[in-house]
C-alpha cells in the first residue's frame, strides 16, 4: 500500500523560513506536510519537480478579495500565481459585519448593496465556505464598515458609546474568526476619526489577539506624520501593526524612502511594525478629482457612466472633452483609476527593506484592473530577483511566506516542514515571471507547474484543479 497520499519528489525545496534551498522530496498525507527527506518511499500520487523549485504557498497580504472568493471561488487571478491564501477586509473595507446598505466609495471597490448582505461576521465567514473557493482565506474587519454601521454622521470622530458599540462588532467578529482589524484613515468615510476612536476599538486585540493593518492617513507630504500617528495608535491599543503598501507617493515626496524606512526599524525596537508593498510604482482605488494633480499618469480602470473609457489614460480623455483632468474625473465618477506616483527607487527600498511582505493590493472589480492582479508574485521571483538582482531568491520567498505567517501569526502556514498545511507552489525559477500588463491586464503568469492547497492539487497546467480553501486560523 501507498504510504503517503502525495509526494512532491526531486525538488529544491526552499522552505519560507529564509535558509539555504535544499534537494529533498516532501510528502503529503490528508491536509498536512508529514515528512522532508530523500526516497521518502511510495505515495498514491507523485509531482516530479526536478529541477524546479519546491516553496510554500505565497500569502498575499494585502488584497480586496473579499466578493471575489464568493463570486469567483476558482480565484483563477490569484491561484494561478502561486497564491494559496490571501488576507480580505484590508484598508478599512470589509464586507461586514453590516446591514444592507448602498456604499459609499471606497466600499464600491467591493462591488453595490447586494453585496452588503452580511450583518456578522460569522455569517461571512460561512458563506465563504459554503462557497469553497480554491485558496485560503483570512478576514480582517473594516474600520470603515464599522463606522457605517454604527454613526449617523461620518464627518466627525465618534463618541465613547459609538466606539465601544464598534469595539463590541470587532469583538463579536474575532470569535467569529477574523484574524485583526483595518483602517482606512485615508478615505473621506473615516479621516474623520481620531487616535482616540481607533485605539478604542483596536484595544479589543490586546485582550482577544489579532493585528491592526492600516491604510494610513497620508503616503504623501504627511507620511511622517502618518507613520508617528500609526505607531501610537499600536503602541497605545498594545497591538502589533502592519502599515499597509508602504510608499512615498507624489512626486514632491520620492525619495523620502531614505527618511521613512530608517524610522521604522527605529521604531520597531520598541513595538511590533511589519509593512507590505506590490512591485510597481502605480498603485489603484477609486478615481477621485481631490487627487487628481495633472502630474502623473492616471489610467481609468471602471467607470459606471462611462464605460467605454476604461483602460485609457485620463489626460487623453480629458483633451478630448476639452476640459481638466480634475472635471474629466468628476465626469467619470464613480469610477476607479491606476495612479503612476511612485518612483521606482523607492519601490525598490521598500522591497528590499527586511519586515516587507508582498502584497498584490489587486482589484478584482475593475473592468480593466493594475497587473499586479494577476502578476505580483512572479513579477518579484522574475523581474526583481532574477533579472535585476535586488535580493535572494529565498529571500523573496520569505517575504511572502514564512515572514507573511509569522506576522499575521496564521496557525501552520508559511514554512515546509512536518505538520505544516500542505500549501505549496512548485515553479521554474528559470522561467517564472508576470505576463499581466498595464495595457493587457488580465493575463495569465508563467513558470508556475503546480500549486497545493491544504495538500490538494488545486492548479495545475495552467487551470483550477481543485477548491480546497479554507478560512484561516490565528496560531
Amino acid at each position: 500500500m501507498a504510504e503517503f497520499d502525495l509526494v512532491v519528489a526531486n525538488g529544491t525545496v526552499i522552505d519560507g523560513t529564509g535558509g539555504p534551498p535544499v534537494r529533498a522530496d516532501v510528502a503529503i498525507s490528508g491536509e498536512r506536510i508529514v515528512a522532508i527527506g530523500a526516497g521518502l518511499g511510495r505515495a498514491r500520487q507523485t509531482i516530479d519537480a526536478s529541477g524546479l523549485v519546491v516553496s510554500p504557498g505565497f500569502i498575499d497580504v494585502h488584497t480586496h478579495d473579499d466578493s471575489a472568493v464568493l463570486n469567483d471561488p476558482k480565484m483563477t487571478a490569484k491561484i494561478s500565481q502561486g497564491v494559496t491564501t490571501v488576507i480580505v477586509g484590508n484598508c478599512g473595507i470589509s464586507l461586514a459585519p453590516i446591514a444592507p446598505l448602498d456604499p459609499p466609495a471606497p466600499l464600491t471597490l467591493l462591488g453595490e448593496r447586494e453585496m452588503y448582505r452580511f450583518p456578522t461576521m460569522r455569517s461571512y465567514v460561512d458563506a465563504v465556505r459554503e462557497a469553497a473557493p480554491s485558496i485560503n482565506v483570512g478576514v480582517l474587519v473594516g474600520h470603515t464598515t464599522l463606522r457605517l454601521a454604527v454613526m449617523d454622521d461620518l464627518t466627525r470622530a465618534a463618541t465613547q458609546a459609538e466606539a465601544n458599540e464598534m469595539r463590541a462588532l470587532l469583538e463579536d467578529s474575532l470569535a467569529a474568526g477574523a484574524i485583526g482589524f483595518s483602517t482606512g484613515l485615508y478615505y473621506k468615510p473615516a479621516n474623520a476619526a481620531n487616535l482616540e476612536e481607533v485605539v478604542a476599538i483596536a484595544a479589543a486585540m490586546h485582550e482577544h489577539g489579532g493585528i491592526y493593518t492600516t491604510h494610513m492617513r497620508n503616503e504623501h507630504e504627511g507620511v511622517m506624520d502618518s507613520l508617528r500617528e500609526t505607531f501610537a495608535t499600536a503602541r497605545q491599543a498594545q497591538v502589533p501593526v502592519v502599515v499597509s503598501h508602504h510608499k512615498c507617493a507624489g512626486p514632491d515626496n520620492w525619495g523620502r524612502t531614505k527618511d521613512t524606512l530608517p524610522y521604522i526599524a527605529a521604531s520597531q525596537k520598541d513595538q511590533k511594525i511589519g509593512l507590505d508593498a506590490y512591485p510597481y510604482v502605480a498603485g489603484s482605488t477609486v478615481l477621485d478629482a481631490d487627487w487628481v494633480d495633472e502630474r502623473i499618469r492616471t489610467m481609468v480602470t471602471w467607470s459606471t457612466p462611462f464605460p467605454e473609457m476604461v483602460g485609457r489614460d485620463l489626460s487623453d480623455i480629458a483633451a478630448e472633452w476639452g476640459v481638466s483632468q480634475k472635471d474629466a474625473a468628476r465626469r467619470l465618477v464613480p469610477a476607479g483609476a491606476v495612479y503612476f506616483q511612485m518612483q521606482e527607487d523607492d519601490v525598490r527600498r521598500v522591497l528590499s527593506f527586511p519586515s516587507t511582505m508582498i502584497g498584490s493590493d489587486g482589484l478584482q472589480r475593475d473592468n480593466h484592473p493594475h497587473p499586479r492582479l494577476w502578476g505580483t508574485f512572479p513579477r518579484v521571483l522574475g523581474h526583481y530577483v532574477r533579472e535585476v538582482g535586488l535580493f535572494p531568491l529565498e529571500t523573496a520567498i520569505h517575504k511572502m511566506t514564512g515572514l507573511s505567517a509569522a506576522t499575521f501569526n496564521l496557525k501552520d502556514r508559511g514554512t515546509i516542514r512536518n505538520g505544516a498545511f500542505a500549501d505549496l507552489v512548485v515553479f521554474d525559477p528559470a522561467t517564472v515571471a508576470d505576463a499581466a500588463t498595464f495595457e493587457a491586464p488580465l493575463q495569465k503568469s508563467r513558470g508556475i507547474s503546480h500549486v497545493l492547497v491544504n495538500g490538494a492539487i488545486g492548479f495545475r497546467n495552467g487551470e483550477v484543479a481543485a477548491r480546497a480553501g479554507q478560512i484561516v486560523a490565528r496560531a
